[in-house]
């Protein structure tokens, strides 16, 4: 379905319709972070994929026409197409070298899980695993993320928050 979504997504021509598509693709994919038992992966993107930027989306395009001129035509450029498939091929090429899903003997599941299942409330005084990873042994990082949305957040009130440009010639009406 994810990809079958992606390749709809290519070949719209409504901005309306991609917009949609985009908060189905994020829905799907948070549906897989769940089969993949992360689930505080999939709520993170089911709020902020499906829904925050479905809205930022939604009000984006009562901003701009929905079919510029330059949609016209379906204005397939081979070279960015191939530099995707190669970046597509060489992360590819690289998860060949991971150790299988699931396995137990995983350097993850042979140092990392381990300490974190033994220490973290003696470590964080968190009871729940889970929280101590997130709030202390990767608060950094949690805070890089929510800098980042943050400032998203930020960039797009402003653009939206700007007046319109009116067209040459015409007037202010006092």
């Amino acid at each position: 379905m994810l990809v079958a979504t992606a390749i709809a997504l290519v070949y719209l021509r409504s901005l309306f319709v991609a917009a949609m598509l985009t908060g189905i693709y994020s829905l799907l994919s948070a549906a897989l972070f769940v089969l993949l038992d992360a689930v505080d992966v999939a709520f993170t993107e089911a709020a902020v994929g499906a829904g925050i930027t479905t809205v930022l989306f939604l009000g984006m395009l009562s901003q701009v026409p929905s079919r510029p001129e330059h949609f016209r035509e379906l204005n397939l450029r081979i070279g960015p197409l191939l530099v995707a498939l190669a970046t597509g091929v060489v992360l590819i090429y690289a998860t060949q070298d991971m150790p299988a899903f699931g396995d137990p003997d995983a350097p993850a599941n042979l140092h990392v899980a381990p300490r974190y299942i033994n220490d973290s409330k003696s470590e964080t005084g968190m009871p729940n695993i889970v929280t101590s990873v997130l709030a202390s042994y990767r608060g950094y990082d949690t805070l890089g993320e929510v800098t980042v949305i943050f400032t998203a957040g930020v960039g797009v009130l402003l653009l939206l928050g700007r007046p319109r440009r009116r067209p040459a010639g015409e007037r202010d009406e006092e």
